[in-house]
Protein backbone atom coordinates (compact mmCIF):
# COMPACT_ATOMS: atom_id res chain seq x y z
CA UNK A 1 0.00 0.00 0.00
CA UNK A 2 1.29 3.53 -0.92
CA UNK A 3 -0.24 5.54 1.41
CA UNK A 4 -0.48 5.58 5.41
CA UNK A 5 -3.91 5.57 7.58
CA UNK A 6 -3.54 9.40 7.90
CA UNK A 7 -3.18 9.98 4.22
CA UNK A 8 -5.72 7.90 3.35
CA UNK A 9 -8.17 9.27 6.51
CA UNK A 10 -7.90 13.07 4.79
CA UNK A 11 -9.86 11.31 1.89
CA UNK A 12 -12.50 10.24 3.90
CA UNK A 13 -15.60 11.72 4.87
CA UNK A 14 -14.92 11.59 8.18
CA UNK A 15 -17.97 11.64 9.60
CA UNK A 16 -17.78 8.75 11.56
CA UNK A 17 -20.93 7.31 10.66
CA UNK A 18 -20.22 4.01 11.11
CA UNK A 19 -21.59 2.60 7.76
CA UNK A 20 -18.63 0.58 6.54
CA UNK A 21 -18.70 -1.39 10.05
CA UNK A 22 -16.04 0.04 11.87
CA UNK A 23 -16.51 2.81 14.54
CA UNK A 24 -14.53 5.68 13.15
CA UNK A 25 -13.25 6.81 9.75
CA UNK A 26 -9.75 7.14 11.42
CA UNK A 27 -10.05 3.16 12.30
CA UNK A 28 -11.13 2.38 9.03
CA UNK A 29 -8.45 3.96 7.40
CA UNK A 30 -6.39 2.35 9.57
CA UNK A 31 -7.93 -1.17 8.62
CA UNK A 32 -7.59 0.18 4.86
CA UNK A 33 -3.53 1.09 5.37
CA UNK A 34 -3.07 -2.64 6.41
CA UNK A 35 -5.34 -4.40 3.82
CA UNK A 36 -7.97 -5.65 6.49
CA UNK A 37 -10.82 -3.82 5.01
CA UNK A 38 -11.97 -2.72 1.12
CA UNK A 39 -13.00 0.52 0.43
CA UNK A 40 -16.31 -0.63 -1.29
CA UNK A 41 -17.12 -0.84 2.51
CA UNK A 42 -17.40 3.01 2.36
CA UNK A 43 -21.11 4.16 0.99
CA UNK A 44 -20.37 7.73 1.77
CA UNK A 45 -16.29 8.45 0.13
CA UNK A 46 -16.44 11.03 -2.70
CA UNK A 47 -15.80 9.64 -6.88
CA UNK A 48 -12.64 11.96 -7.01
CA UNK A 49 -11.44 10.30 -3.21
CA UNK A 50 -12.42 6.92 -4.41
CA UNK A 51 -10.01 7.41 -7.50
CA UNK A 52 -7.16 8.40 -5.66
CA UNK A 53 -8.03 5.52 -3.30
CA UNK A 54 -8.21 2.69 -5.28
CA UNK A 55 -4.93 2.05 -6.00
CA UNK A 56 -3.67 2.58 -2.69
CA UNK A 57 -6.30 0.61 -1.14
CA UNK A 58 -5.27 -2.29 -3.57
CA UNK A 59 -3.48 -5.30 -2.83
CA UNK A 60 0.31 -5.70 -3.95
CA UNK A 61 -1.62 -8.60 -5.86
CA UNK A 62 -4.99 -7.81 -7.47
CA UNK A 63 -7.87 -10.35 -6.92
CA UNK A 64 -9.36 -11.84 -9.53
CA UNK A 65 -12.78 -14.12 -9.55
CA UNK A 66 -13.65 -17.42 -11.65
CA UNK A 67 -16.80 -17.85 -10.86
CA UNK A 68 -17.09 -18.91 -6.70
CA UNK A 69 -13.60 -19.34 -6.73
CA UNK A 70 -11.12 -16.04 -6.33
CA UNK A 71 -7.65 -15.70 -6.67
CA UNK A 72 -5.10 -13.49 -5.60
CA UNK A 73 -5.47 -10.46 -2.79
CA UNK A 74 -1.86 -11.46 -1.42
CA UNK A 75 0.38 -9.15 0.57
CA UNK A 76 3.48 -10.86 1.94
CA UNK A 77 5.73 -13.41 0.54
CA UNK A 78 5.69 -15.72 3.66
CA UNK A 79 2.76 -17.23 5.82
CA UNK A 80 4.89 -16.61 8.89
CA UNK A 81 4.84 -12.77 7.74
CA UNK A 82 0.57 -12.73 7.09
CA UNK A 83 -1.11 -15.39 6.76
CA UNK A 84 -1.61 -15.83 2.64
CA UNK A 85 -5.56 -15.55 1.63
CA UNK A 86 -5.91 -17.00 -1.67
CA UNK A 87 -5.64 -20.90 -1.85
CA UNK A 88 -3.93 -22.30 -4.77
CA UNK A 89 -6.31 -23.21 -7.07
CA UNK A 90 -6.68 -26.80 -8.63
CA UNK A 91 -7.65 -27.57 -12.03
CA UNK A 92 -8.14 -30.63 -14.19
CA UNK A 93 -8.02 -30.19 -18.12
CA UNK A 94 -10.20 -31.52 -20.77
CA UNK A 95 -10.21 -30.75 -24.16
CA UNK A 96 -12.50 -30.89 -27.56
CA UNK A 97 -9.63 -33.84 -28.41
CA UNK A 98 -10.41 -36.10 -25.70
CA UNK A 99 -12.65 -38.90 -26.31
CA UNK A 100 -16.03 -38.39 -24.59
CA UNK A 101 -15.10 -41.43 -22.07
CA UNK A 102 -12.07 -39.72 -20.90
CA UNK A 103 -14.10 -36.23 -20.55
CA UNK A 104 -16.51 -37.86 -18.26
CA UNK A 105 -13.84 -39.86 -16.65
CA UNK A 106 -12.48 -36.13 -15.48
CA UNK A 107 -15.54 -34.43 -14.69
CA UNK A 108 -16.33 -37.77 -12.52
CA UNK A 109 -12.78 -37.11 -10.36
CA UNK A 110 -13.89 -33.82 -9.92
CA UNK A 111 -17.02 -34.08 -8.58
CA UNK A 112 -16.00 -37.37 -6.25
CA UNK A 113 -12.89 -36.60 -5.11
CA UNK A 114 -13.44 -35.00 -1.69
CA UNK A 115 -12.03 -35.24 1.29
CA UNK A 116 -12.81 -33.72 5.38
CA UNK A 117 -9.89 -33.16 7.07
CA UNK A 118 -10.08 -31.56 10.48
CA UNK A 119 -13.61 -30.57 9.62
CA UNK A 120 -12.47 -28.47 6.63
CA UNK A 121 -13.99 -29.77 3.13
CA UNK A 122 -11.09 -30.59 0.47
CA UNK A 123 -11.14 -30.50 -3.21
CA UNK A 124 -10.63 -29.87 -6.47
CA UNK A 125 -11.85 -25.97 -7.73
CA UNK A 126 -11.87 -25.45 -11.65
CA UNK A 127 -12.18 -26.76 -14.86
CA UNK A 128 -9.99 -25.76 -17.72
CA UNK A 129 -11.74 -26.43 -20.94
CA UNK A 130 -9.42 -26.31 -24.26
CA UNK A 131 -9.75 -26.16 -27.40
CA UNK A 132 -7.16 -28.12 -29.70
CA UNK A 133 -9.55 -28.54 -32.71
CA UNK A 134 -9.74 -24.51 -33.13
CA UNK A 135 -12.93 -25.72 -34.08
CA UNK A 136 -15.57 -23.13 -32.22
CA UNK A 137 -18.96 -25.33 -32.37
CA UNK A 138 -17.04 -28.69 -31.08
CA UNK A 139 -15.40 -26.39 -28.14
CA UNK A 140 -18.41 -24.75 -27.52
CA UNK A 141 -20.60 -28.43 -27.04
CA UNK A 142 -17.77 -29.81 -24.60
CA UNK A 143 -18.27 -26.21 -22.32
CA UNK A 144 -21.75 -26.69 -22.32
CA UNK A 145 -21.21 -30.40 -20.90
CA UNK A 146 -18.65 -29.33 -18.37
CA UNK A 147 -21.24 -26.34 -17.24
CA UNK A 148 -23.88 -28.47 -16.77
CA UNK A 149 -21.45 -31.16 -15.10
CA UNK A 150 -20.03 -30.02 -12.39
CA UNK A 151 -20.51 -26.82 -10.18
CA UNK A 152 -16.93 -25.57 -10.50
CA UNK A 153 -15.41 -22.35 -11.73
CA UNK A 154 -14.38 -22.94 -15.34
CA UNK A 155 -11.24 -21.41 -17.21
CA UNK A 156 -11.94 -21.73 -21.49
CA UNK A 157 -8.64 -22.28 -23.07
CA UNK A 158 -8.32 -20.71 -26.53
CA UNK A 159 -6.06 -18.29 -28.64
CA UNK A 160 -9.07 -17.52 -31.01
CA UNK A 161 -11.10 -14.86 -29.46
CA UNK A 162 -14.21 -16.19 -32.05
CA UNK A 163 -14.11 -19.72 -30.08
CA UNK A 164 -13.94 -18.17 -26.86
CA UNK A 165 -16.74 -16.46 -28.01
CA UNK A 166 -18.46 -19.64 -28.68
CA UNK A 167 -17.83 -21.22 -24.71
CA UNK A 168 -18.82 -17.96 -23.76
CA UNK A 169 -22.33 -19.03 -24.97
CA UNK A 170 -22.92 -21.10 -21.63
CA UNK A 171 -20.54 -19.86 -18.89
CA UNK A 172 -20.73 -16.13 -19.12
CA UNK A 173 -23.51 -15.75 -16.59
CA UNK A 174 -20.20 -18.36 -14.44
CA UNK A 175 -17.57 -15.52 -14.82
CA UNK A 176 -15.33 -18.09 -16.73
CA UNK A 177 -11.06 -17.01 -16.95
CA UNK A 178 -10.65 -16.73 -20.79
CA UNK A 179 -7.23 -17.71 -21.15
CA UNK A 180 -5.17 -16.66 -23.26
CA UNK A 181 -4.66 -13.02 -24.42
CA UNK A 182 -1.05 -12.77 -26.27
CA UNK A 183 0.59 -10.83 -28.32
CA UNK A 184 -1.47 -11.63 -31.95
CA UNK A 185 -4.82 -11.50 -29.91
CA UNK A 186 -4.66 -8.96 -26.54
CA UNK A 187 -7.09 -6.55 -28.23
CA UNK A 188 -9.89 -8.98 -29.61
CA UNK A 189 -9.76 -11.03 -25.99
CA UNK A 190 -9.29 -8.53 -24.01
CA UNK A 191 -12.37 -7.11 -25.70
CA UNK A 192 -14.36 -10.50 -25.28
CA UNK A 193 -12.56 -10.08 -21.12
CA UNK A 194 -14.51 -6.33 -21.45
CA UNK A 195 -17.73 -7.18 -22.61
CA UNK A 196 -18.33 -9.96 -20.45
CA UNK A 197 -16.85 -8.50 -17.24
CA UNK A 198 -14.69 -11.91 -17.13
CA UNK A 199 -11.01 -12.14 -15.58
CA UNK A 200 -8.24 -12.51 -18.10
CA UNK A 201 -5.00 -14.86 -18.25
CA UNK A 202 -2.41 -13.16 -20.48
CA UNK A 203 0.57 -15.21 -22.45
CA UNK A 204 3.85 -13.82 -23.26
CA UNK A 205 6.98 -15.67 -24.42
CA UNK A 206 8.79 -14.12 -21.19
CA UNK A 207 8.23 -11.55 -18.52
CA UNK A 208 8.70 -8.23 -20.50
CA UNK A 209 6.72 -9.68 -22.91
CA UNK A 210 3.45 -10.43 -19.88
CA UNK A 211 4.46 -6.71 -19.14
CA UNK A 212 3.42 -5.19 -22.18
CA UNK A 213 0.14 -7.59 -22.39
CA UNK A 214 -0.73 -6.34 -18.74
CA UNK A 215 -0.06 -3.05 -19.34
CA UNK A 216 -1.93 -2.85 -22.74
CA UNK A 217 -5.22 -4.58 -20.83
CA UNK A 218 -5.04 -2.29 -17.98
CA UNK A 219 -5.35 0.44 -20.37
CA UNK A 220 -7.93 -0.96 -21.56
CA UNK A 221 -9.88 -0.69 -18.36
CA UNK A 222 -9.48 -4.70 -17.33
CA UNK A 223 -8.27 -5.18 -13.25
CA UNK A 224 -9.00 -9.08 -13.32
CA UNK A 225 -5.83 -10.48 -14.82
CA UNK A 226 -3.67 -13.90 -14.10
CA UNK A 227 -0.47 -14.13 -15.80
CA UNK A 228 1.46 -17.37 -17.23
CA UNK A 229 4.55 -16.26 -18.02
CA UNK A 230 4.67 -19.11 -20.88
CA UNK A 231 7.97 -21.36 -19.24
CA UNK A 232 6.90 -24.66 -19.81
CA UNK A 233 10.32 -26.17 -17.43
CA UNK A 234 10.07 -26.40 -13.58
CA UNK A 235 13.48 -24.26 -13.38
CA UNK A 236 12.03 -21.77 -15.60
CA UNK A 237 8.81 -21.55 -14.56
CA UNK A 238 9.74 -21.41 -10.85
CA UNK A 239 12.06 -19.13 -11.32
CA UNK A 240 9.21 -16.57 -12.76
CA UNK A 241 7.25 -17.32 -10.28
CA UNK A 242 9.78 -16.15 -7.51
CA UNK A 243 10.48 -12.77 -10.16
CA UNK A 244 6.58 -12.32 -10.32
CA UNK A 245 5.73 -12.48 -6.63
CA UNK A 246 9.01 -10.19 -5.19
CA UNK A 247 8.56 -7.61 -8.06
CA UNK A 248 4.56 -7.19 -6.94
CA UNK A 249 5.60 -7.07 -3.14
CA UNK A 250 8.76 -5.94 -2.82
CA UNK A 251 8.95 -3.57 -5.78
CA UNK A 252 5.08 -2.53 -5.54
CA UNK A 253 5.33 -3.10 -9.46
CA UNK A 254 2.26 -3.23 -10.59
CA UNK A 255 2.34 -4.86 -14.14
CA UNK A 256 3.29 -7.75 -12.32
CA UNK A 257 0.83 -7.27 -9.41
CA UNK A 258 -1.44 -9.97 -10.59
CA UNK A 259 -2.33 -14.23 -9.62
CA UNK A 260 -0.60 -16.51 -11.58
CA UNK A 261 -1.17 -19.82 -13.69
CA UNK A 262 1.20 -23.26 -13.99
CA UNK A 263 -0.18 -25.56 -16.31
CA UNK A 264 2.45 -28.65 -14.39
CA UNK A 265 0.09 -30.64 -17.08
CA UNK A 266 2.33 -29.60 -19.74
CA UNK A 267 6.03 -29.89 -17.82
CA UNK A 268 5.63 -33.53 -16.36
CA UNK A 269 6.60 -37.40 -18.50
CA UNK A 270 4.10 -38.83 -16.04
CA UNK A 271 1.69 -38.51 -13.65
CA UNK A 272 3.71 -38.97 -10.14
CA UNK A 273 5.72 -36.31 -11.93
CA UNK A 274 3.05 -33.92 -12.83
CA UNK A 275 2.12 -34.16 -8.76
CA UNK A 276 5.64 -33.13 -7.91
CA UNK A 277 5.78 -30.10 -10.07
CA UNK A 278 1.91 -29.03 -8.91
CA UNK A 279 3.28 -29.06 -5.24
CA UNK A 280 6.58 -26.81 -6.17
CA UNK A 281 3.92 -24.41 -7.45
CA UNK A 282 1.49 -24.56 -4.41
CA UNK A 283 4.22 -23.93 -2.18
CA UNK A 284 5.64 -20.64 -4.67
CA UNK A 285 3.60 -19.22 -5.81
CA UNK A 286 0.80 -19.91 -8.36
CA UNK A 287 -2.73 -18.88 -7.98
CA UNK A 288 -4.03 -21.95 -10.41
CA UNK A 289 -1.91 -25.08 -10.99
CA UNK A 290 -4.00 -27.14 -14.05
CA UNK A 291 -3.54 -31.33 -13.84
CA UNK A 292 -4.01 -33.50 -16.86
CA UNK A 293 -5.87 -35.80 -14.48
CA UNK A 294 -7.72 -35.60 -10.64
CA UNK A 295 -6.27 -39.18 -9.08
CA UNK A 296 -6.80 -39.70 -5.07
CA UNK A 297 -3.14 -40.87 -4.51
CA UNK A 298 -2.23 -37.12 -6.35
CA UNK A 299 -5.10 -34.96 -5.51
CA UNK A 300 -4.83 -35.58 -1.67
CA UNK A 301 -1.17 -34.44 -0.71
CA UNK A 302 -1.99 -31.45 -2.89
CA UNK A 303 -5.25 -30.06 -0.58
CA UNK A 304 -3.08 -31.46 2.51
CA UNK A 305 -0.15 -29.43 1.53
CA UNK A 306 -2.27 -26.38 0.62
CA UNK A 307 -4.85 -26.62 3.58
CA UNK A 308 -1.05 -26.09 5.38
CA UNK A 309 0.38 -23.55 3.84
CA UNK A 310 -2.85 -21.39 3.63
CA UNK A 311 -3.85 -21.66 7.09
CA UNK A 312 -2.91 -19.16 9.29
CA UNK A 313 -0.24 -20.14 11.43
CA UNK A 314 -1.24 -17.70 14.10
CA UNK A 315 -4.45 -19.32 14.30
CA UNK A 316 -5.44 -22.24 15.45
CA UNK A 317 -7.65 -24.52 13.62
CA UNK A 318 -10.90 -24.66 15.25
CA UNK A 319 -14.24 -26.31 15.22
CA UNK A 320 -17.47 -24.76 15.91
CA UNK A 321 -19.10 -24.53 19.10
CA UNK A 322 -21.72 -26.81 19.98
CA UNK A 323 -23.65 -30.06 20.93
CA UNK A 324 -22.08 -33.23 18.89
CA UNK A 325 -23.74 -36.49 18.98
CA UNK A 326 -21.97 -39.38 18.08
CA UNK A 327 -22.88 -42.85 17.61
CA UNK A 328 -26.95 -41.52 18.40
CA UNK A 329 -27.10 -41.20 22.01
CA UNK A 330 -30.51 -40.93 23.64
CA UNK A 331 -31.57 -39.47 26.97
CA UNK A 332 -29.56 -41.26 29.37
CA UNK A 333 -26.10 -41.55 26.88
CA UNK A 334 -23.28 -39.86 29.18
CA UNK A 335 -22.16 -36.49 28.31
CA UNK A 336 -18.63 -35.13 27.63
CA UNK A 337 -16.99 -32.00 27.55
CA UNK A 338 -13.64 -30.87 25.78
CA UNK A 339 -12.49 -27.91 23.82
CA UNK A 340 -12.56 -26.84 20.08
CA UNK A 341 -8.92 -26.77 19.30
CA UNK A 342 -9.80 -29.15 15.93
CA UNK A 343 -6.96 -31.83 16.48
CA UNK A 344 -8.43 -32.40 19.92
CA UNK A 345 -11.99 -32.64 19.06
CA UNK A 346 -11.38 -34.89 15.98
CA UNK A 347 -9.39 -37.75 18.39
CA UNK A 348 -11.68 -37.16 20.97
CA UNK A 349 -14.89 -37.78 18.57
CA UNK A 350 -13.17 -40.70 17.19
CA UNK A 351 -12.08 -42.55 20.41
CA UNK A 352 -15.93 -41.98 21.00
CA UNK A 353 -16.88 -43.47 18.04
CA UNK A 354 -14.26 -46.48 17.87
CA UNK A 355 -15.82 -47.37 21.33
CA UNK A 356 -19.17 -47.51 19.74
CA UNK A 357 -20.76 -46.38 23.02
CA UNK A 358 -23.29 -43.69 22.33
CA UNK A 359 -22.55 -40.57 24.00
CA UNK A 360 -22.82 -36.31 23.71
CA UNK A 361 -19.56 -34.56 23.43
CA UNK A 362 -19.95 -31.09 24.44
CA UNK A 363 -17.74 -28.55 22.47
CA UNK A 364 -16.60 -25.69 23.75
CA UNK A 365 -15.08 -22.12 22.27
CA UNK A 366 -11.92 -21.45 23.96
CA UNK A 367 -10.04 -20.19 21.00
CA UNK A 368 -8.99 -23.46 19.33
CA UNK A 369 -6.76 -23.62 22.13
CA UNK A 370 -6.26 -27.56 23.65
CA UNK A 371 -7.45 -28.57 26.90
CA UNK A 372 -4.07 -27.65 28.79
CA UNK A 373 -3.43 -24.84 26.81
CA UNK A 374 -7.19 -23.69 27.17
CA UNK A 375 -6.73 -24.51 31.15
CA UNK A 376 -3.21 -22.53 31.56
CA UNK A 377 -5.04 -18.84 29.94
CA UNK A 378 -8.34 -19.09 31.99
CA UNK A 379 -10.50 -20.27 29.16
CA UNK A 380 -11.58 -23.79 29.82
CA UNK A 381 -12.13 -22.73 33.43
CA UNK A 382 -15.17 -23.84 35.93
CA UNK A 383 -16.44 -19.86 35.25
CA UNK A 384 -17.08 -20.48 31.87
CA UNK A 385 -17.82 -23.63 31.61
CA UNK A 386 -20.67 -23.72 33.58
CA UNK A 387 -22.28 -20.90 31.77
CA UNK A 388 -21.77 -22.98 28.66
CA UNK A 389 -23.24 -26.25 29.78
CA UNK A 390 -26.47 -24.43 31.43
CA UNK A 391 -27.29 -22.44 27.80
CA UNK A 392 -25.96 -24.80 24.97
CA UNK A 393 -29.50 -26.83 25.49
CA UNK A 394 -27.63 -30.58 26.48
CA UNK A 395 -29.99 -30.33 29.75
CA UNK A 396 -32.98 -30.28 27.43
CA UNK A 397 -31.37 -33.78 25.42
CA UNK A 398 -30.74 -35.97 29.36
CA UNK A 399 -32.28 -37.11 31.49
CA UNK A 400 -29.40 -37.07 33.87
CA UNK A 401 -27.21 -34.48 35.73
CA UNK A 402 -23.50 -36.09 34.96
CA UNK A 403 -20.78 -34.06 33.16
CA UNK A 404 -17.60 -35.44 32.09
CA UNK A 405 -14.46 -33.50 32.17
CA UNK A 406 -10.75 -34.43 30.59
CA UNK A 407 -8.99 -35.15 33.25
CA UNK A 408 -6.25 -33.41 32.72
CA UNK A 409 -8.50 -30.74 34.17
CA UNK A 410 -9.17 -32.37 37.00
CA UNK A 411 -8.30 -29.24 39.31
CA UNK A 412 -11.58 -27.55 38.10
CA UNK A 413 -13.65 -30.17 39.20
CA UNK A 414 -14.92 -29.04 42.79
CA UNK A 415 -15.13 -25.15 41.34
CA UNK A 416 -17.49 -26.40 38.69
CA UNK A 417 -19.40 -28.53 40.77
CA UNK A 418 -20.28 -25.07 42.74
CA UNK A 419 -21.22 -23.46 38.93
CA UNK A 420 -23.39 -26.40 38.16
CA UNK A 421 -25.06 -27.25 41.84
CA UNK A 422 -27.29 -30.01 40.20
CA UNK A 423 -24.32 -31.67 38.17
CA UNK A 424 -22.37 -34.29 38.94
CA UNK A 425 -18.93 -34.24 37.90
CA UNK A 426 -16.64 -36.53 36.56
CA UNK A 427 -13.05 -36.71 36.19
CA UNK A 428 -12.52 -38.82 32.74
CA UNK A 429 -9.22 -40.28 31.35
CA UNK A 430 -6.56 -38.20 30.69
CA UNK A 431 -5.79 -39.55 27.18
CA UNK A 432 -8.01 -40.15 24.89
CA UNK A 433 -6.53 -43.76 23.58
CA UNK A 434 -8.32 -44.53 27.14
CA UNK A 435 -11.93 -42.71 26.29
CA UNK A 436 -13.24 -46.51 25.01
CA UNK A 437 -12.33 -48.62 27.84
CA UNK A 438 -13.62 -45.23 30.52
CA UNK A 439 -17.01 -45.20 28.70
CA UNK A 440 -17.36 -48.81 28.39
CA UNK A 441 -16.95 -49.07 32.26
CA UNK A 442 -19.37 -45.84 32.83
CA UNK A 443 -21.79 -47.66 30.85
CA UNK A 444 -21.70 -50.91 32.99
Amino acid sequence: MGMTGIEIYKLLPQTNCGDCGVPTCLAFAMKLAAGQAELAKCPHVSEASKAKLDSASAPPVMPASIGPFKTGGETVLFRHEKTFVSPTGIAVLVTDAMADADVDRRLRSYAELRYERVGVQLAADLVAVKSEKGDAAAFEKLVQKVAGAVDAGIILMSESADVLAAGLKHTAARKPLLYAATKANADAVGRLALDNKCAVAVRGANIDEVIELTQKLSAMGLKEIVIDSGARTLKKAFEDQVVIRRSAIKGAFRPLGYPTIAFPCEMAKDFMEETLIASTFIAKYAGIVVLSELRGEGLFPLLVERMNIFTDPQRPMATEQGVYPINNPDENSPVMITTNFSLTYFIVSGEIEGSRVPAWLLVMDCEGLSVLTAWAAGKFVADAIGPFVKKCGIADKVKHRSLVIPGYSAAISGELEEQLADWKITIGPREAAHIPAFLKQHQA
